[in-house]
């Protein structure tokens, strides 16, 4: 597939990219910022590939200004980032870090001088250790804090900052966290993961709240992960219902809470227990807009050792395949969009699209770069079809710290040389420039 090359997006569109906190700013250890609990999974053994961690990153904490400058010769008009909880409330409560604070003050006054649109993300993953020592998202209180951490964000960037997500990809860390075991804090118990899971819309809906209070005109949202979910063997029911199961717990269980105000029925019997009278109120809050992370279908069959007897199969042998093996169907991209709009009747960011490589050596990225070319088309297709997309943010703007893959995986369209901290551009961040500018008419 290659899609219409000369599909004109509307007026107004924003192309951006998107990055995370913990996974470029590094300096974990300076300026008051506290230990998250990614600090914590990177100091276990064999939990990350290389025993890599976030310590330094990209250090974009003092080459903000560089990344910026970066973004700007890009043509990008708008930037989605997170911001690090542990820099702001280095205990995740109580007293607040002035350096933190000043530190997002500047990036955030760098892209408006920029003419940089910033999107605020309050969560993407780095839970201060200090509130995982007190039972973390299992904990109901989590959420009240996520809420006192929110008004601190808005009271102080709410002046300049009109864009802004709860939380990123809410099924991804619940389910990694909790019931794979992978990501941090590295648990594998279903009935945390059931916890964890409803105090983190608690802590969505707690948000929402906090934001329309303290930010006038603010535009909230917040940042799903969505792929299409298939049997290994759809012939085989076992396979599919494997695959029934792992799209309620992947696609479903957040956002139709969130905007539909129920759980999907294959998990909503076994939440029930930790939802309080009212709870489901408090969840389903209007939001402005539906942030969607995509990057491939998912392929599903039993697997009985993760405690909800669902897991990953094989993609068909004949599928194009990333550097990194992810499956490669811009068709799956273009049907997603149409189907959250039908589903949530509301506009749609693309707030993640990318292609990983464990293969690049430099800045030549041809695979990339068509990747992108072709999930581009594949939007403007759907698009044509009806549906409401608004904006789309690669991922990423740098190569980074890419979780339990260490620094390996490349997702950037600018090269990061982790031993200089070095930017050049790739092939893809100029082909993406070439694109913005014809789309401006430039």
């Amino acid at each position: 597939m290659t899609g219409r090359s000369d599909f004109r997006f509307p007026p107004g569109f924003r192309w951006g990219a998107s990055t995370s906190a913990y996974q470029i700013e590094g300096a974990a250890n300076e300026d008051g910022r506290g230990p998250s609990i990614w600090d914590t999974l990177c100091r276990m053994k064999d939990r990350v590939d290389n025993g890599e961690t976030g310590d330094v990153a990209c250090d974009h904490y003092h080459r903000y200004r560089e990344d910026v400058a970066l973004m700007r010769g890009l043509g990008l008009n708008a930037y989605r980032f997170s911001v690090a909880w542990p820099r702001v409330l280095p205990r995740g409560r109580g007293a607040v870090n002035a350096a933190g604070l000043d530190f997002y003050d500047r990036l955030i006054d760098s892209l408006l001088e920029a003419e940089i649109e910033p999107w605020l993300c309050l969560y993407h993953w780095d839970l201060p250790q200090a509130l995982q020592d007190l039972g973390g998202w299992a904990s109901r209180d989590t959420a009240g804090w996520f809420a006192d951490y929110a008004a601190v964000c808005a009271r102080r960037y709410g002046d300049r900052v009109k864009n802004w997500a709860t939380i990123n990809e809410f099924s991804v860390f619940t389910l990694f966290a909790y019931a794979f075991g992978a990501g941090a804090p590295g648990i594998s118990d279903r009935q945390e993961h059931l916890k964890a899971m409803h105090h983190v819309n608690l802590a969505h809906g707690a948000g929402v709240d906090v934001l329309r209070a303290l930010v006038p005109g603010g535009s909230i949202g917040a940042v799903h992960s969505v792929q299409t979910c298939r049997p290994e063997d759809p012939a085989n029911p076992e396979h599919c219902e494997s695959a029934a199961l792992f799209d309620e717990l992947w696609n479903l269980a957040f956002p139709d809470a969130q905007l539909l105000g129920h759980y999907p029925p294959r998990i909503a019997a076994l939440i029930e227990p930790y939802v309080q009278a009212g709870d489901m109120a408090r969840i389903c809050r209007p939001i402005d807009w539906f942030g969607l992370n995509h990057y491939a279908p998912m392929y599903s069959k039993p697997d009985d050792g993760n405690v909800w007897g669902c897991g990953w199969g094989a993609a068909p042998d004949d599928m194009p395949r990333t550097d990194i093996g992810w499956p490669m169907d811009p068709t799956a991209f273009r049907d997603v969009l149409l189907d959250l709009g039908k589903r949530y009747r509301l506009p749609v960011y693309v707030t993640e699209n990318g292609f990983g490589s464990k293969t690049e050596t430099g800045t030549d990225d041809p695979r990339r770069l068509a990747y992108l070319r072709d999930y581009i088309a594949a939007m403007g297709e759907a698009l044509m079809a009806g549906a409401d997309v608004r904006g789309y943010f690669v991922w990423s703007l740098l190569d980074n710290f890419e979780w339990n893959g260490g620094y390996a995986p490349r997702f950037g369209i600018v090269h990061v040389d982790y031993e200089t901290q070095a930017r050049t551009p790739k092939e893809s961040a100029r082909w993406y420039a070439d694109f913005i500018r014809g789309q401006r008419g430039v």
